[in-house]
């Protein structure tokens, strides 16, 4: 079992300027969802993004201590569109 706290720093390891929200979407340690907003996403395809993430999570999702992983990922002028200060 994994904690969302240990995903989100597998995943800074892989995007160490990413900032990152991680849910268990079951309580069971192995169903996750994360948001993850990073630079390095800039002038990718989400399924580029989304591999750059499963390339930090390689281990976990191999040894199928995270059984399953919803992903939003975003740019920071995309988080920013998506979330504009008021």
């Amino acid at each position: 079992m994994v904690t969302p706290s240990q995903v989100a720093e597998m995943i800074k390891a892989g995007l160490p300027d990413a900032k990152i929200q991680v849910d268990d979407l079951t309580g069971g340690g192995d169903h996750y969802q994360a948001r993850v907003v990073s630079a390095a996403f800039e002038g990718k395809s989400r399924v580029q993004q989304h591999q750059l993430v499963y390339g930090a999570l390689k281990q976990a999702m191999a040894s199928e201590a995270i059984h399953a992983l919803g992903l939003e990922t975003l740019t920071p002028a995309e988080w920013e569109a998506k979330n504009p200060v008021a």
